[in-house]
């Protein structure tokens, strides 16, 4: 890694395949915090070690998931999974986990994410029913 900010917020690109928004701030409003708390990020998360990327892209996906992260963070990290060669299908049994856990306002939230990011369609009523949305 380098001291110059713009460089780092491109390894940080380069090497998580995102970026978020308190990243760049953090970048330009205090430097040294974001070095950090990207040293705990890289020993946990983007460091070689037992687990391999992929699944700690899934583990990622359900913990954002259960602690209802803002759905931007949480197709950020879908998009990495496909990227990886994870399928939808396997992205989405991970959120599954988040039901039993977190409830179904969690579950309902991962989703959500999931299918905007892979597109996923439903199947519709074909009888008259009211509009529910995203929830129950």
């Amino acid at each position: 890694m380098t001291d110059d900010p713009q460089a780092y917020i491109n390894d940080i690109a380069e090497k998580r395949g995102y970026v978020l928004d308190y990243h760049k701030v953090m970048a330009k409003n205090d430097f040294p915090v974001l070095q950090a708390a990207n040293h705990v990020v890289s020993a946990a998360y983007l460091d070689e070690r037992l687990l391999d990327r992929k699944t700690k892209e899934l583990i990622f996906i359900v913990s954002l998931t259960v602690m209802r992260a803002s759905k931007g963070h949480i197709q950020s990290h879908i998009r990495v999974a496909l990227d990886l060669g994870l399928s939808a299908q396997e992205i989405l049994e991970a959120i599954e986990i988040a039901l039993p856990e977190a409830g179904i306002v969690a579950f309902q939230a991962g989703v959500e994410a999931w299918r905007e990011v892979v597109g996923a369609e439903g199947v519709e009523p074909q009888v008259s029913v009211h509009e529910g949305g995203s929830g129950v």
